[in-house]
C-alpha cells in the first residue's frame, strides 16, 4: 500500500465489489463495519440495489434487505430504509416486486425496470448522501460484479454508483471457487479507464493452506494490474452470519452432532422467503435441520417448516404439483407437526385470494385446508416490528412469555381460526400503539401459523417450540447471543490482516 491514493470527492465512503456474486462482499462490509465500530468511529452499511428474498422491517416501518439490517447490527446501529434504498424482491423468472425507500411501488419486469434505474439513481444518491450527514464513514456493498457487460447502462449497483458517488473502490473474490487471479484480473480489465483508476485493492476472501505458496501469484497480480493486494482473509470453519439470499448450507457438523434428536424439514418452493427466520434451528445443537426440495428426498420429521413466499399462490401451487401435500397430511397422521410462517402461514387456510394480482396472476386458490381461515392479498402490505407475549396456554403454558419479531407480508386473513391466537402483540416503534391478537393453532394442537419473523430467536419461546415439536431434554441455545459472538469472531479474523491503520488510510481518516 505504499503506492498513493487518488483522490476522491467521498473519500470517507469505501465501497466493496465483487468478481461474482458470493464473492464476500456482505461478509467483508459487515467485518469492516464490525471493525471501525468497535473503535468508536461512527460507521453505517449501505447497498444502493439490493436483490433478495430475504428482507427486514426497519425502525421506521421500511423494508431492506436482512443484509444490510445485519450490517446495521455489526455498526451497533438499528436499520434504516437509507441504508438499501432500493430492494429487489423477484417474483418470478423476469420480474420482481420494486422497493424504494422501504416501501414498494409496483412489480415490474427487467428491462421496464432498466429502464427506470436513472430515476432510481436520485433515490440512491440522496439516501447516500443523507447516510454521510450522519455518520462518518459509509462503508457500500455492490451487486453481483462490476464487470456485467450487460447491465453496466444505467447502473446504480456498482460502478456507476462509485461514479457518481466518486469513492473509492475494493474488488473482493473467492479463492474457494477457483480461479481467483482470473477473477480479479478479468474484472479489473473489463472495467473503464476511469472506473480502474478508482480501484484503490484487491481482497482475497477464504483462503485456506500456506500463505507462502500464494505469494507469487499476488506479485504477480499486482505487476500485472498495478493494483494491491490488500489482504488475502482466511477460511473461516462454522462462520455463521446471516444469508443475504442463497440457503446458506455451509454448517460443518462433526461427529458429536450424531445425536441431534428432532429432524425438522423445510420445502424449499421456489419463491422462499427470509429462511433466515430457521437458521437458529440449523445451527441448534440438538436440531437436525433440512431444507429439501426434492420430494422424493424427503424421508420423514418431526416438524414440517413452511416458510415465507413472494409468490404465495404459485408456490402453494407446486407444494401440490410436487406431492408435498400428500406428504404433510401423511406426516400429520403419523403424529408430526407443522408449522407456517408468513406465507406458509396463509397457505394453512381455505383460500387464498389475489383478486388485484399483487404477486402473480389475479385469482383465488385453495390452501391446504388445516386452518379455518381465508386470506386476501391486497396492495397495501403490512411492515411492522412487534412485541408483546403469548396467550396460547396449550402451546407455551400459562406463564406469558416475551415475543418479539418482525411483520412482511402483503395480505389479511380472516376466519374462526383466529380466534385461537397464539400471542397479543403491538407495534413495537409505537408508543401509544393497540395490542392485537396474532397467529393460529388448531385444535389438536399440531399446527400453527405466524405472521411474526424471528420468533425462534428467543431462548425461553424456542424452548417451547422443541417441547412441542417433540424435543426430550431441550438444551438452552441463545442465538442472539451467538449471532453477534459470531460478528465478532469475523471482525477478529479480517482485522488479523486488515488492521485499523489500514482501513484509516483507504479512507483517509490516518490525516484528520
Amino acid at each position: 500500500m505504499s503506492k498513493p491514493l487518488p483522490s476522491f470527492a467521498n473519500p470517507h465512503t469505501l465501497m466493496v465489489q465483487g468478481t461474482t456474486s458470493d464473492a464476500g462482499k456482505s461478509i467483508l462490509v459487515t467485518a469492516l463495519c464490525r471493525i471501525l465500530a468497535r473503535h468508536k468511529i461512527g460507521v453505517a452499511p449501505f447497498k444502493p440495489q439490493n436483490m433478495a428474498l430475504n428482507s427486514a422491517v426497519t425502525q421506521e416501518g421500511g423494508e431492506i434487505g436482512r443484509a444490510q439490517a445485519v450490517q446495521a447490527e455489526a455498526c451497533y446501529l438499528p436499520s434504516s430504509t437509507d441504508m438499501n434504498p432500493i430492494l429487489l424482491k423477484p417474483n418470478t423468472d423476469i420480474g420482481a416486486q420494486v422497493i424504494v425507500n422501504g416501501k414498494a411501488i409496483g412489480n415490474m419486469d427487467a428491462q421496464t425496470y432498466h429502464a427506470y434505474k436513472p430515476e432510481l439513481l436520485k433515490e440512491v444518491v440522496a439516501a447516500h448522501g443523507r447516510l454521510q450527514d450522519r455518520y462518518q464513514v459509509v462503508m457500500v456493498e455492490g451487486a453481483g460484479s462490476p464487470a456485467e457487460i450487460n447491465l453496466r447502462e444505467h447502473d446504480i449497483a456498482n460502478m456507476g454508483f462509485a461514479e457518481e458517488a466518486d469513492c473509492p473502490v475494493i474488488i473482493v473474490a473467492d479463492i474457494d471457487r477457483g480461479g481467483v487471479f482470473a477473477h480479479l484480473l478479468g474484472t479489473y480489465e473489463l472495467l473503464s479507464e476511469t472506473e480502474q483508476q478508482r480501484v484503490v485493492g484487491f481482497v482475497i476472501n477464504r483462503f485456506r493452506g500456506d500463505i507462502k505458496l500464494l505469494e507469487s501469484g499476488l506479485d504477480w497480480l499486482e505487476e500485472r494490474s498495478g493494483v494491491p493486494v490488500l489482504a488475502v482473509i482466511p477460511y473461516i470453519h462454522n462462520l455463521h452470519i446471516e444469508a443475504e439470499d442463497a440457503i446458506n448450507l455451509d454448517q460443518e457438523l462433526s461427529a458429536e452432532d450424531s445425536y441431534r434428536q428432532l429432524k425438522v424439514v423445510v420445502p424449499a418452493y421456489p419463491r422462499m422467503s427470509n429462511h433466515t427466520d430457521f437458521d437458529v434451528l440449523r445451527l441448534h445443537p440438538q436440531v437436525d435441520l433440512q431444507f429439501v426440495k426434492d420430494i422424493t428426498l424427503f424421508k420423514g420429521a418431526d416438524l414440517i417448516v413452511l416458510p415465507g413466499s413472494k409468490n404465495v399462490r404459485g408456490d402453494l401451487q407446486w407444494l401440490k404439483d410436487e406431492g408435498w401435500q400428500a406428504a404433510i397430511q401423511r406426516h400429520l397422521r403419523l403424529g408430526g407437526k407443522l408449522l407456517g410462517v408468513c406465507g406458509g402461514y396463509q397457505m394453512l387456510g381455505q383460500q387464498l385470494h389475489d383478486p388485484e394480482g399483487i404477486e402473480s396472476k389475479p385469482g383465488s386458490s385453495n390452501g391446504l385446508g388445516l386452518l379455518d381461515m381465508e386470506t386476501t392479498l391486497t396492495g397495501n402490505k403490512t411492515l411492522r416490528n412487534v412485541e408483546g407475549s403469548s396467550c396460547a396456554t396449550a402451546l407455551f403454558g400459562a406463564d406469558a412469555m416475551a415475543v418479539k419479531g418482525y411483520e412482511i407480508h402483503a395480505g389479511v386473513s380472516q376466519g374462526a381460526a383466529l380466534e385461537q391466537p397464539l400471542f397479543t402483540l403491538k407495534h413495537s416503534d409505537e408508543v401509544d400503539a393497540a395490542p392485537f391478537s396474532e397467529g393460529s393453532i388448531n385444535a389438536d394442537k399440531t399446527v400453527f401459523g405466524s405472521y411474526v419473523h424471528g420468533l425462534f430467536d428467543q431462548p425461553q419461546l424456542l424452548q417451547k417450540l422443541l417441547d412441542w415439536a417433540g424435543l426430550q431434554g431441550h438444551e438452552e441455545f441463545d442465538y442472539p447471543a451467538f449471532r453477534e459472538q459470531q460478528i465478532d469472531r469475523l471482525a477478529d479474523e479480517v482485522e488479523a490482516v486488515m488492521p485499523l491503520s489500514m482501513l484509516q488510510r483507504l479512507l483517509r481518516l490516518d490525516s484528520e
